[in-house]
């Protein structure tokens, strides 16, 4: 059995000693991922590092818009660069899409629990993403790309819509190349120039042949999505207290005082986002909640 908890490191204050005041970050680079899916990377002004574990978020928050949560999507520990991958959603989210280099964003944060990734070295480590549930397990990738012998096998599967709405295909690209990394894409619609798989992502699963006894799952993507990957995992043996998921619900505040995360008794702002299933399950499957 992995760990029984997730504990949400404190909140860095990087600013006046207040968690709900955002500081002054800029842009310093700027990606267009997909045609509705962008990658900044921001410094803060006062030239201050940032240290986040994998999982957790920041509060983006642009000037006369408003803030809104979005997952850590860079390498894990201490840098000076914090990476977001955004999708271009809302009110909020269109705001940073419109902001181009050296543009000021305000940062809250880190935030939150993060995937227990330490906690599950000699494990055989399966990732099970889809569209942009990529980014918030992207961090996970890393650092077991970058720690690859505290590790068994390593599958990632990940599913996107079609071709063009794939994340980071040259870094999935590079990873595939590894010899020791088995890496499965899938798409719903294919185009003519597809060569890989079709399908949704749970038709992958059977086929990546793991042992379910040694596996730690860790699954991020639309909650429909992450609900019939979790039954199809189950049906191969791997139980509840080996798979996390990661809950991003209406967060506001981030520090659970506003109310609008509230997922049954919890707080996905600060008792999340990143669960083991076994602790949510009877949340998960009640319809509307």
């Amino acid at each position: 059995m992995l760990d029984t908890s997730l504990s949400p490191l404190p909140p860095v204050v990087h600013g006046a000693g207040d968690p709900m005041l955002p500081v002054k970050t800029r842009i310093v680079d700027r990606k267009q991922e997909t045609a509705d899916t962008f990658t900044i990377e921001l410094e803060f002004e006062n030239g201050s590092e940032f240290t986040f574990a994998p999982g957790q978020f920041n509060m983006l928050y642009t000037f006369g818009t408003g803030e809104v949560p979005i997952s850590i999507s860079g390498t894990p520990g201490t840098s000076k660069n914090i990476v977001h991958t955004i999708r271009d959603v809302g009110v909020v989210t269109s705001a940073l899409s419109g902001l181009n280099v050296g543009d000021k964003v305000g940062l809250r944060g880190p935030f939150g629990t993060y995937w227990p990734i330490e906690s599950c070295k000699g494990k055989d480590i399966v990732i099970a993403a889809g569209g942009i549930g990529l980014a918030p397990i992207r961090p996970v990738i890393r650092h077991v790309m970058e720690n690859r012998d505290d590790y068994g096998r390593f599958i990632i599967l990940y599913g996107a819509r079609t071709p063009e709405d794939i994340l980071y295909p040259e870094e999935l690209g590079q990873y595939k190349s590894n010899l020791d990394v088995e890496v499965w894409v899938t798409v719903d619609r294919a185009d003519r120039s597809w060569r890989g798989h079709v399908g949704v992502i749970t038709t992958m699963i059977t086929g990546a042949g793991f042992e379910p006894e040694k596996v730690a799952a860790f699954v991020c993507g639309p909650e429909i999505m992450m609900h019939f990957v979790i039954m199809n995992m189950n049906r191969l043996g791997v139980t509840n207290d080996q798979i996390y998921v990661s809950m991003e619900r209406n967060m506001q505040c981030a520090i659970g005082r506003c109310g609008h995360c509230q997922w049954g008794t919890e707080f996905v702002c600060k008792d999340g986002p990143v669960y083991r299933f076994d602790k949510v399950e009877h949340l998960f499957n009640i319809r509307q909640l």
